[in-house]
């Protein structure tokens, strides 16, 4: 009898030591909030592509801390808006986020895909991205200087691929054409990584996808890298130098492109706070992050709140007023405060 009593004893110390151990683990964390379920992450487009690279880092970098897992659900259409709307007519609790590039989420309501607006949500970065515009390396484009004499030689006639309408590769190419004048021909997919493949296998010939996207069949020898969409080289590990686009386009005006994950602003303010508090320890030291930039081709750069929202503008401004100078535009950007560059 006495050793029962032990045994009870040694469950009971042991039980109540775990307990202690819990509760203090969730006080040393310093954090408001912590998730009673697995947070879902709605990634909307494909898997593979710029979006589902870097959440998927970012969200292994926030499990630990939150001690809850991550999960991750592509879902693509319609330009991202299809896995955007899911995150806004889930419940605003703080466990069903969207992740994404903040110049897509900005210009849902000027291209009337989707009745939201960047102030609408708040806004935590991680990385910068840039476009690179590559080709197949059996076609006959050696330098950014061919690959334009072709546009205009054939106007509307090469095929581009890209994610679709605003996404970043489409971005990218009309900005080239609003600098230059040239025609395509816009080949559409459902992610950056299958537009990529789709230049890869040759049922295009051009993609102007994230460097991030790109990396890996540069790397390979896939593609070839003709110009970078910013005024100074890209140097990509394993690679090598591209040059900026500004060699061929004097005055085109680059912008970071930043990428994400956001919560509608009206979920609490203790899930707000945890992820910002996070942003500031976890992400912002996070080697994984820093080593995933450097390796694919992006820029390290993490920010929240007011800080992100004011980092995301410039090239959100230019993306919108794209689209309204080109009539694609449903509404003019200024009416949901986004300035004109």
């Amino acid at each position: 009898m006495g050793k029962r009593r032990l045994a009870l004893v040694a469950i009971l110390l042991l039980a109540g030591t775990a307990l202690l151990f819990a509760a203090g683990t969730k006080e040393s964390t310093g954090l408001p909030w912590q998730p009673k379920k697995p947070v879902t992450i709605i990634v909307p487009w494909s898997a593979g592509g710029s979006t589902d690279q870097v959440t998927r880092v970012v969200a292994g970098e926030l499990e630990q801390p939150l001690g809850q897992k991550i999960v991750i659900v592509n879902q693509p259409g319609a330009s991202g808006s299809v896995g955007t709307k899911a995150a806004i007519d889930a419940p605003h609790d703080g466990y069903t986020w969207a992740a994404g590039a903040a110049a897509d989420l900005g210009s849902y309501k000027v291209l009337g895909l989707l009745d939201t607006t960047i102030q609408d949500w708040v806004v935590y970065t991680d990385v910068a991205n840039v476009s690179v515009v590559a080709v197949n390396v059996d076609t006959p484009y050696k330098t950014f200087a061919d690959l334009l004499q072709a546009f205009k030689n054939k106007p509307g006639e090469i095929p581009v691929a890209t994610a679709g309408q605003l996404s970043a590769g489409h971005n990218a190419i009309e900005a080239i054409r609003k600098y230059t004048g040239i025609d395509y021909k816009h080949v559409s997919y459902d992610g950056g990584n299958p537009a990529v493949i789709a230049t890869v296998a040759g049922e295009t010939q051009v993609t102007t996808q994230l460097a991030v996207e790109e990396a890996d069949m540069l790397k390979g020898g896939k593609l070839r890298a003709l110009a970078v969409l910013d005024n100074k080289p890209l140097q990509l590990q394993g690679y090598g130098e591209i040059p900026p686009v500004t060699n061929w386009i004097k005055d085109f005006e680059p912008a970071p492109n930043y990428f994400g994950i956001w919560v509608p602003k009206d979920a609490p303010k203790e899930v707000i706070d945890t992820f910002g508090k996070l942003w500031e320890t976890a992400i912002k030291d996070s080697q994984k992050l820093k080593d995933y930039a450097a390796s694919r081709g992006a820029v390290f750069d993490p920010a929240w709140g007011d800080a992100a929202q004011k980092q995301v503008m410039p090239y959100l401004s230019q993306v919108a007023w794209n689209y309204f100078a080109s009539g694609k535009a449903k509404i003019s950007p200024d009416t949901i405060g986004i300035p004109k560059p």
